[in-house]
């Protein structure tokens, strides 16, 4: 596709049977969000609470917005031209420098945090603005959407100057500006609003994308089980169960995402009446399904760190929060994908609630296996119920 007076049809992304590839250069992004989740999971581990679950979810909520919107921009233009990869690469080490500043977000590195981020968001649509040619469909979108980088990037800049209890204020609102403002279209006076039906996506381009990256969390639990067991200073037995319990938890989750048919998902969006719409939904629901992993990883690490203990508290709230997010989202994802709510996420998920009050009178290992049979339960009921 070619426009006038701007020679920009090696940056337009073109289709081969309405099918676009995941390139190498989208791989290499997913490979610095390896480091950023894993940062995410062990400042929730090391400040567990209220105050830090919070803190937590501002955070994961900005990196998967970081990841979420350059995914948009790969679906619609070609990282494989020479300015889309520069601009990928310089949101690589932005993100880089995000993630070493984690931890410290609430603290010293607020500002340091705040300054990549905003200039990672603003950076990469002030790019295709400035690329896109007067006449291109998605230029008025891609003003609206910088115009509310503006709006969130104030804050987080705001926010790093204050306290820690204001900061999250100030963050939440940053976050709460980039989640809300694509439910409305990203109106701002003077440039109207956006619409999902002009938003023409590849269906599959956008579901493989979403399965890297649910790789890229499912990395971080098979971290958490392999760095605990090169900690521990002896492999008891009741360590060695931990292990093994905590990576069949991971295979469950991993079975349970991909026990749903990559081609249901890619055909729900082809012949979705507004494909854009559902495309972002995908976005929401892979925010809470990948939360849901990072905070069992968390969990993972709570139990093979003593797993013979009685938790209770947030150590107990935290191990039964991860499974139950993730069947959320699995849940929320089946029924965009095959328009019925599933039934065995619904079982699963009052399994969890149950073992929730169940919790504080059992060993951290007996929680942890009881389940993990819940989620692999599940994860089977729910490819029996893809084969009828």
């Amino acid at each position: 596709m070619t426009f006038q007076n701007k020679p920009i049809h090696s940056f337009i992304r073109k289709s081969e049977n309405g099918h676009v590839e995941v390139t190498t250069e989208e791989l290499f992004f997913d490979l610095i969000y390896v480091f950023l989740v894993t940062q995410i999971s062990h400042g929730l581990l090391h400040h567990l609470g209220w105050i830090g679950f919070l803190q937590t979810l501002v955070l994961w909520f900005a990196a998967w917005l970081g990841w979420q919107y350059t995914g948009w921009v790969t679906n619609w233009f070609d990282p494989r031209s020479a300015s889309l990869r520069s601009v990928l690469f310089a949101s690589m080490a932005l993100a880089l420098l995000c993630g070493a500043a984690a931890p410290e977000a609430f603290g010293a590195r607020g500002l340091s945090f705040a300054i990549c981020y905003t200039v990672m968001q603003m950076g990469r649509s002030a790019f295709v603005v400035a690329k896109l040619p007067a006449n291109h469909a998605l230029l008025p979108n891609y003003k609206r959407i910088l115009g509310w980088n503006v709006i969130s990037g104030a804050c987080w800049i705001a926010g790093a100057f204050f306290p820690f209890n204001e900061r999250l204020m100030f963050w939440s609102a940053a976050v709460l500006c980039e989640y809300i403002s694509p439910m409305f279209g990203f109106w701002l006076p003077f440039l109207g609003r956006s619409y999902t039906s002009d938003w023409t996506i590849s269906g599959s381009h956008l579901v493989e994308r979403c399965q890297l990256f649910v790789m890229v969390a499912l990395g971080e639990t098979i971290m958490a089980s392999g760095l605990s067991m090169a900690r521990a200073a002896q492999w008891t037995m009741p360590i060695l169960l931990g292990f093994f319990t905590s990576f069949l938890c991971t295979v469950a989750m991993w079975w349970l995402y991909f026990g749903t048919s990559t081609k249901q998902a890619e055909h729900a969006i082809k012949h979705s009446p507004d494909p854009g719409r559902l495309g972002a939904y995908f976005h929401y629901i892979h925010a809470v399904l990948i939360a849901g992993i990072i905070v069992t990883a968390v969990g993972m690490d709570i139990l093979l760190e003593n797993p013979l203990e009685v938790v209770s508290g947030p150590a107990l709230f935290t191990m039964i929060l991860g499974p139950l997010l993730y069947l959320a989202g699995s849940s929320l994802y089946q029924r965009v994908v095959s328009s019925r709510w599933p039934f065995p996420q619904g079982i699963g998920i009052l399994g969890f609630f149950i073992l929730l009050g169940l919790g504080q009178t059992l060993p951290s290992l007996v929680l942890c296996c009881v389940g993990t049979f819940l989620l692999l339960g599940v994860a089977w009921g729910v490819e029996r119920s893809n084969r009828a």
